[in-house]
């Protein structure tokens, strides 16, 4: 892979730079509900030497009922300030699944105005595999000051997307599971309807990665998109159950160079639990 400090970044890469006195390294594991795993717990026991632990959940607008939903600018700066994590960083983020919620935390930090951020492609499992140092002390963190600036043209909201779906001048991409795409396996969370949004079309997340959890390369990235009916000359807006791995198909997108994406935060947290939203089932749709 070509290492991109803004997209995506290997393993031999942080290592040659983990020393760099304006690195940080980001844990932003995140499970769905039902795995049973504790993010926090595990970051405790062993992470990469450095690491600050990136609570998605607790970054979030904390005035939304949906889940981590991205946070004012005000409180995003502060959060990242206590972190130490700064104005002049280089932040890599990484997760314990290889690439699953990292992607989200590029993006918020994209959306926050912030683009020197990459993702660590296959996370923390590929780091260890390699036999590479971990720790379990936090680090000392040393307020930086952060400035932001909200990306508005990189997130969208319900009322946008349904817009999108009724004029189909946007493609929307799903990055759930072809059974949750389809209405024929229930939602994780609660209370949710199941199904898609009426003309989205299904390209699920592992669709985009090698079977060792590291992105595809280019033309692996370009086959997946055009197998799913995906018009890369085309803007897309993603989805997922509540906007983490709608993140990675925007991170596949920013590898191809496509610019005109953005990211539905509520995804189907939010379309799912409302009566007066249009559901669709069955196939992907990929005309």
């Amino acid at each position: 892979m070509q290492d991109d400090p803004r997209t995506l970044v290997s393993t031999d890469w942080l290592a040659a730079h983990l020393s760099d006195p304006d690195l940080r390294v980001l844990d932003a594991s995140l499970y769905l509900p039902g795995t049973d795993r504790d993010a926090r717990a595990e970051y405790e026991a062993a992470h990469i030497p450095g690491a600050r632990f990136f609570d998605i959940d607790e970054v979030s607008d904390s005035r939304s009922e949906l889940p981590h939903m991205a946070p004012p600018p005000e409180k995003f700066m502060s959060r990242c300030r206590a972190m130490g994590v700064g104005d002049g960083h280089q932040v890599v983020v990484y997760d314990g699944a290889g690439l699953f919620s990292a992607a989200r935390v590029w993006w918020l930090f994209r959306l926050m105005g912030k683009p020197d951020i990459a993702v660590l492609d296959g996370g923390f499992p590929k780091w260890q595999a390699e036999g590479r140092p971990v720790e379990d002390l936090p680090p000392l963190a040393r307020d930086r000051h952060m400035t932001a600036q909200r990306q508005a043209h990189l997130v969208k909201d319900v009322t946008q997307v349904a817009q999108a779906a009724k004029l189909r001048d946007w493609q929307i991409v799903d990055a759930r599971s072809p059974g949750r795409f389809a209405g024929e396996e229930p939602e994780p969370r609660a209370g949710l309807r199941s199904g898609h949004i009426p003309g989205s079309t299904n390209l699920h997340y592992r669709q985009l990665l090698n079977e060792d959890g590291t992105m595809k390369d280019a033309a692996g990235l370009r086959a997946a998109f055009n197998a799913a009916g995906v018009d890369l000359g085309k803007p897309v807006i993603t989805t997922c159950g509540s906007g983490v791995t709608a993140a990675i198909v925007n991170l596949a997108l920013a590898r191809l160079g496509h610019e005109g994406n953005a990211l539905y935060d509520g995804s189907w947290a939010e379309w799912g639990r409302f009566p007066d939203l249009a559901v669709a089932t069955g196939r992907p749709e990929t005309a």
